[in-house]
C-alpha cells in the first residue's frame, strides 16, 4: 500500500467550504481513479493547517493520480489554499487500515 500526504494552509474562514468541496467534488474523482483506497483529511481543531492522505494499491497508481487528476483537485480547491500544497509520498509500512475497511464491509 502507498500513502500520499498533501499538507495544506487554508484561508481564514475557508473549512466549511473547503470540506463540502472535499466530500463532494474531490472524493468522487478520486473514487474513479485506478488503485484509490481511502482519504483521510484532518485538520488542526479552529485553525488552517489541513493533511488530506490518500491511500492506493500501488506507487504507480498514485503517481498516475499526480499527473492526471491532481492538477483538478488543485484547481477546484484553489479559491480555498493560502500558498502552495505540500505533498509527500510515502510508503505504507505498518496499518489498521485494510482491517477496520473489512469490519465496514462485514
Amino acid at each position: 500500500m502507498f500513502a500520499r500526504t498533501v499538507s495544506i494552509n487554508l484561508k481564514p474562514n475557508a473549512i466549511a467550504d473547503f470540506t463540502k468541496v472535499m466530500d463532494g467534488e474531490i472524493l468522487s474523482l478520486l473514487r474513479k481513479q485506478k488503485g484509490f483506497q481511502g482519504e483521510m483529511t484532518l485538520c488542526v481543531p479552529g485553525g488552517r493547517e489541513v493533511v488530506a492522505t490518500s491511500l492506493w494499491q500501488q506507487k504507480e497508481s498514485a503517481e498516475a493520480y499526480n499527473t492526471t487528476a491532481y492538477p483538478e483537485v488543485v484547481k477546484l480547491l484553489s479559491k480555498f489554499i493560502d500558498g502552495t500544497p505540500h505533498v509527500k509520498n510515502l510508503e505504507v509500512i505498518s496499518s489498521t487500515y485494510e482491517l477496520a475497511a473489512a469490519h465496514v464491509a462485514v
